[in-house]
């Protein structure tokens, strides 16, 4: 199947990870990795994730169709307006990459691009788009106002999961080409309709 041609540079910004820590929530703590940090060089990319990432919910995270988490830079600035209006953080504090739970952090796609079953190919592996993410009630403690998950929904910015279909590594910088898949189901319009059944 051809790669889909497209003048925007499409690509991975930043490559993020995280172990599970406590995370203070509504006077408990729980168990989270969704502080992502940028990792530096070449990072392994296994069939169940980034090596020295983890997913401390199996239930809502990870597995072989959940194994990478990836965001849309384009949708940054929407999140530092809102926490700012919130209180959350002071005007023009930017948010670091990996700060909404991403392991890939992508410049040129966003959800009306994002279709299940498109591969990309990238330079030492490659990936398969399989669903949105969904806000998780820790998504609000990460972003420091309890909104977050509620406009996630109302905005479609949720970014999408990805299976490993062939493992290797990834780095920043690395281009990204979209191997189109049967564009049936697009990850905006199944975001929505998994948030109305929930609603």
């Amino acid at each position: 199947m051809p790669i889909d041609p497209t003048p925007t540079a499409m690509k991975v910004r930043s490559v993020n990870r995280a172990l599970a820590q406590p995370l203070a929530l509504e006077g408990r703590r729980v168990m989270s990795a969704i502080a992502k940090q940028p990792a530096a060089g070449l990072v392994a990319v296994r069939p169940l994730g980034l090596a020295g990432d983890e997913q401390a919910d199996l239930s809502v995270h990870g597995g072989l169709s959940k194994a990478l988490y990836a965001y849309p830079q384009a949708h940054y600035a929407f999140w530092q307006r809102v926490r700012a209006q919130a209180g959350a953080a002071g005007w023009g504090e930017a948010l670091a990459p990996g700060s909404l739970g991403e392991n890939l952090t992508v410049e040129g796609l966003v959800e009306s691009e994002l279709w299940v079953g498109d591969r990309w190919h990238l330079p030492h592996c490659m990936l398969v788009i399989s669903e949105p993410r969904m806000p998780c009630f820790k998504f609000n403690a990460a972003m420091s106002f309890n909104q977050a998950a509620k406009l996630m929904v109302q905005s479609g910015y949720c970014g999408s999961y990805l299976a490993v279909l062939e493992p290797g590594q990834v780095q920043a910088g690395d281009a990204i080409q979209v191997e189109p898949g049967p564009r049936e189901v697009g990850i905006g319009e199944l975001f929505r309709a998994r948030a109305r059944g929930r609603a």
